[in-house]
């Protein structure tokens, strides 16, 4: 009976060193849980007014974050809608033409040209005669001739401007007044540019970690007022020496393990990069021998739904 219950508790004992033989063992490989980070910032100077979330709060792509006074974009749109209006209306006039009241105006100014083009001609006329009876000088002759070319002048230059008046604006007219019309409607819409920077925007779904400054300070440009991180973006990372680098492979599936949860990940191997500085190394990994290189690995997880387990920085384990 005795020899019987050896020999089934042999066999129990091989079963379970044989199961237990299958079970993939946790490496001495210690990681930490890392999230791609977000800073987001304001392009223009404005005061806080408002800030509509807290640290550690979980916001969702497009959320409305803080918003921003900016007093001085309402007087450059009022600026820039005047500019587009004036800009129009010279459009309008080099697309038209002169109105009828500036074409009456043109017409006064060439039959008064050309009454004093007469009284000039008249009066050279009669000066010439008195010339050839030698009863006025030849300066005097001179004085009055130079008068009738500066009449001919000022009528030949004011039918000139009366022709295109009628035939309308030249093409470089309308071209130039359309020019200003552009440049006018791209200062509006840098304006609205600037308008929309009133409101600062989650640009993805994020966590937020930190808030730089408080309602009523100052905001300057490029100044990072949230800092976050994306908690769909997870990675691992680890740092192994150069003597076990070669047991992984980019691309390879590897698993990584919670030593608190037991929870497994299934992932993979996205890169293998070398530290450049071995203070890295020696601030996290007292024990390695400085005359290794070392490497770090960054694992990221098949399946980012399951990752969201984790927190930031927190400890894991890889699993062979």
């Amino acid at each position: 009976m005795k020899s019987f219950k050896y020999i089934a508790l042999g066999c129990m004992s091989v079963l379970i060193l044989d199961s237990c033989s299958k079970d993939k063992e946790i490496t001495s490989y210690r990681g930490k849980v890392k999230f791609e980070t977000i800073a987001v910032s304001s392009k223009i100077a404005g005061r806080i007014s408002k800030i509509y979330v807290q640290e550690g709060q979980d916001v969702k792509k497009g959320d409305t974050l803080a918003y921003i006074d900016i007093p001085e974009v309402n007087a450059k749109m009022m600026q820039a809608e005047g500019a587009i209006t004036s800009a129009k209306g010279q459009l309008d006039l080099a697309n038209n033409g002169a109105t009828s009241e500036q074409l009456r105006q043109i017409n006064g100014n060439l039959d008064a040209g050309k009454a004093q083009l007469k009284f000039a001609r008249e009066s050279y006329d009669r000066l010439n005669a008195m010339f050839k009876d030698s009863l006025v000088s030849r300066q005097q002759l001179d004085e009055v001739k130079m008068k009738l070319e500066m009449a001919k002048s000022q009528v030949f230059a004011l039918e000139a401007k009366r022709d295109e008046v009628i035939k309308g604006a030249r093409t470089e007219q309308i071209a130039q007044a359309k020019g200003q019309l552009d440049r006018a409607i791209g200062a509006k819409e840098e304006v609205k540019s600037a308008s929309d920077e009133k409101y600062l925007i989650a640009p993805a779904d994020m966590s937020v970690e930190t808030i730089s400054l408080k309602e009523g300070e100052l905001l300057t440009p490029g100044y990072t007022l949230f800092n976050g991180y994306e908690k769909n973006e997870v990675y691992f990372r680890f740092t192994v020496p150069e003597s076990k680098i070669y047991d992984f492979k980019v691309g390879s599936s590897i698993i990584i393990v919670n030593p608190y949860t037991k929870k497994e990940i299934q992932s993979k191997i996205l890169s293998i990069n070398q530290l450049a500085q071995y203070a890295d190394v020696t601030s996290t990994s007292p024990l390695y021998d400085l005359s290794e290189s070392i490497y770090e690995l960054k694992i990221v997880p098949v399946s980012i739904p399951d990752a969201q387990t984790f927190y930031a920085n927190s400890t894991v384990l890889i699993k062979k």
